[in-house]
């Protein structure tokens, strides 16, 4: 029978803290890539989810992603409002912790996923369009892929089962965030004024939040082991060098592009990097995690390109660094992956096993599919019932006054 460690139950803990802290992290991140009339709307976007999602998954959330599985496919009701979810370990997911410490854990990063999002649709969404939208994705996007890659009480998760690997959320976060936000950013439209360039009101407050990610995302990585030993510092080591490795290449590739070495372009990188990582890093060795992070900075600098050049007004670049970094990081979680760092894990195809590169390609093209399909259902139902956006003038005087009546700053 399991049986409860302190040590582990203790470091879980704290990581689920840690975790926690990355959503007003992100909300200061985006904040200050905003202008000065959105500030409080957009830090207000994660405040709130962080209270909206606390109760859906206490009250249904958690039972559809992780309760006894419905055929792989999503999991079943019997343990809405937590029946059954008690102080004791389940095994099916983490042997030496209490079952509803696990809960909590996974708690967070239902959180954080669908506000990562809003950075897509930043400074033009009304704040009821983006209330209902959190709750009904976070239902029938979030826990549907999480119960396919995580899921396992009776049976598991289809992809679990088909053998893909997504130690911290590549697949599960930022895949499905990635391309729900392209998704949303084309739905809703360009802000009014984008053709003419928008610039952050405030680097400082984008360099803050994107250091308190980062020191969040030990926990978000780190703490996936779900226990305090060699994995958890393998995971956090790992973390720590690709976000490095992925600044470093961000900044130096817009250093040779534009001419300058910019501090905004290092913290964007350094999300970049952590977002890469966060499939393998649990799977892979030090040496990988910077190639890891050397292709997340490279591609993710150049998604950010592309996607100007098509015109799509995600205005905080979510696809960019979630999206892409999140299907690079699965995918060379499929290259670099090794049982000699965690047994638990497979062999990928540097070290003898094509096999997993392909079950890593499925999961990428199946989650992106389904989450881009069932983004624009969400978005284009609450668009023909209570509409997605602010009137012009609205948007002209910004979300802070017309949305919610208060003023970031006074001057």
């Amino acid at each position: 029978m399991a049986e409860i460690n302190t040590g582990d139950t203790a470091w879980v803990l704290v990581a689920a803290a840690l975790v926690m802290l990355m959503t007003p992290g992100l909300g200061f991140f985006y904040a200050g890539l905003v202008r000065r009339k959105n500030v409080l709307a957009t830090i207000m976007h994660s405040f709130f989810i962080l209270c909206l999602i606390s109760v859906q998954w206490v009250l249904f959330g958690y039972s559809l992603a992780f309760g006894p599985s419905m055929g792989g496919i999503i999991g079943s009701l019997d343990w809405v409002g937590l029946n059954g979810v008690t102080l004791q370990p389940n095994a099916d997911y983490a042997g030496t912790i209490p079952h509803q410490l696990f809960m909590a854990f996974q708690m967070m990063f239902a959180i954080i996923t669908p506000a990562l999002i809003t950075g897509a649709f930043a400074e033009r969404k009304r704040f009821k369009a983006f209330a209902i939208f959190s709750v009904l994705w976070a239902t029938l996007v979030y826990a549907p892929v999480a119960h396919w890659v995580w899921g396992g009480t009776g049976q598991p998760g289809w992809l679990k089962a088909l053998g893909a690997l997504d130690f911290a959320g590549g697949t599960v976060v930022h895949i499905t965030a990635g391309m729900s936000a392209l998704v949303a950013a084309m739905v809703i439209g360009k802000r009014l004024g984008s053709d003419d360039g928008i610039e952050p009101h405030d680097a400082t407050m984008t360099i803050l939040g994107a250091a308190l990610l980062w020191f969040g995302w030990f926990g978000f990585n780190a703490g996936s082991a779900l226990v305090a030993g060699p994995l958890a510092v393998s995971a956090f080591v790992n973390t720590n060098t690709a976000a490095a490795m992925a600044a470093l290449t961000w900044m130096t590739v817009g250093w040779l592009h534009k001419g300058v070495p910019s501090p905004l372009g290092a913290a964007i990188g350094a999300v970049a990097g952590l977002v890469a990582i966060t499939p393998a890093a649990g799977f892979v060795t030090p040496i990988a995690s910077i190639l890891i992070g050397f292709g997340a900075g490279a591609l993710c600098y150049g998604a950010v390109q592309l996607k100007s050049a098509f015109g799509v007004d995600d205005a905080l670049d979510v696809w960019a660094c979630h999206g892409v970094g999140g299907v690079w990081g699965a995918f060379a979680t499929g290259l670099f992956a090794t049982k000699s760092v965690n047994e638990l894990g497979n062999d990928g195809l540097f070290y003898g096993n094509p096999a997993l590169l392909m079950n890593q390609i499925i999961a990428i093209v199946v989650v992106s599919v389904f989450s881009i399909v069932m983004t624009w259902v969400i978005l284009k139902i609450i668009d023909a019932t209570i509409g997605l956006r602010v009137g012009e003038d609205e948007e002209r005087r910004g979300l802070d006054e017309t949305q919610h009546g208060e003023l970031a700053y006074q001057i």
